[in-house]
């Protein structure tokens, strides 16, 4: 029985029932006749993704038991069992630090962009779901705090809302937040966390920002990824110092549009990304020169400026940044952010999506040596 409950998997966690204390077998009598008694205990009363885990249990206790009677209790964790899912989930200890710093295994990569309206949120998502295409750990932290479109563009908002974990929202067990997962990659932003009565609107300054981000990276658990997207807000302001001080270690990709004004600006954020700390990793150019129904060249906004911004970003720094894509101005790729499933899953054969996915292949693999880094192993 042990072995099929084993096989129930917590679709927020992503961690077996059994390992979180979230199921047990309270009676098996000898005779083959007599009900088997089992308890599922759910994390909290109302747990969006109930269904779902009641649902496979009945499905693992049926496969073992087949026609024999049974009687599974459904009830909620007490205080207590609540207390040690949460030192189950953290590790020993609970301890409310952030696991993304200089010795994370995670790479952090952090999308900014000088400006507003080049793109930055939809080049982060479509990263984010190619990446976790090719088998890694994504998730994803919205940054962009008072312009949040991140839960919009993974259709974990609006009309088009879908999710894998059948959870749009966060799931709190104390101050544990589950983050919902949508295309396989695992998404917090504010916008989760306002009602109506707000109409969408934050206005905070930066010590709120700041306090934030830092809840998003310490509270909100997201199990070990392989690559943490933080999408930034436009410009050098609050947040992208914020990143610096807690993430000195993350790595940047820089959006700009072609046009040399907004080329200008986008180099102004990978500078500061750099005094911070961080490292420009690569320059991705939104809006680019695409190809007309009559099969001619247009550049709506010019052409050039990505390439300007990673030849200015790579002078007298040793290792060049390098142009990872110039996206197309493309219809598919606005209406795809419009329904909320990104474009590189539902139109990958547009240009602009193979433009974003060449740039998430060449992000994919590890730029730096993993020599010298402990790994949390421990030799017995």
């Amino acid at each position: 029985m042990q072995e099929a409950l084993a096989g129930v998997v917590d679709p927020e966690i992503r961690r077996p029932v059994t390992e979180l204390g979230m199921v047990d077998v309270l009676d098996v009598p000898t005779d083959d006749e007599s009900a088997v008694r089992l308890e599922l205990r759910l994390t909290i009363t109302g747990c969006p993704a109930a269904t779902r885990i009641e649902r496979d249990t009945r499905d693992a206790i049926e496969s073992v038991l087949g026609q024999r009677p049974y009687e599974l209790v459904v009830g909620v964790m007490t205080p207590e069992q609540r207390r040690e899912f949460q030192e189950r989930v953290r590790g020993p200890g609970g301890a409310r630090t952030h696991p993304f710093g200089r010795d994370s295994l995670t790479r952090v990569i952090a999308v900014t962009s000088g400006k507003g309206g080049v793109g930055k949120s939809t080049v982060t998502v479509n990263l984010a779901v190619a990446l976790a295409a090719r088998g890694l750990s994504v998730g994803i932290v919205d940054a962009d705090v008072h312009g949040y479109s991140v839960p919009a563009l993974m259709g974990l908002v609006g009309e088009h809302a879908s999710s894998d974990s059948g959870a749009l929202v966060p799931t709190r067990v104390g101050d544990l937040i589950l983050p919902p997962i949508a295309h396989g990659v695992k998404v917090i932003s504010i916008g989760m966390f306002l009602d109506d009565s707000d109409d969408g609107v934050v206005a905070w300054r930066g010590p709120m920002l700041h306090r934030t981000l830092e809840q998003f990276l310490r509270d909100v658990h997201f199990g070990d990824l392989d690559v943490l997207l933080v999408d930034l807000p436009p410009g050098t302001g609050d947040v992208a110092i914020s990143l610096g001080q807690l993430l000195p270690g993350a790595e940047v990709v820089v959006v700009t549009t072609p046009q040399p004004a907004a080329a200008d600006v986008a180099v102004r954020s990978g500078l500061v990304a750099r005094r911070t700390g961080q490292r420009v990793v690569g320059v991705i150019e939104t809006m680019s020169p695409a190809i007309g129904a009559n099969g001619e060249s247009f550049a709506l906004f010019g052409s050039g400026g990505g390439a300007r911004v990673a030849g200015r970003l790579s002078a007298d720094v040793p290792e060049p940044v390098p142009l990872l894509a110039e996206v197309p101005l493309s219809e598919s790729l606005r209406e795809a952010g419009d329904r909320g499933t990104p474009s590189v899953l539902s139109a990958p054969d547009d240009p602009a999506s193979r433009a974003l996915q060449q740039a998430a292949e060449r992000l994919a693999t590890r730029p730096d040596p993993l020599v010298g880094r402990p790994l949390g192993i421990r030799v017995r």
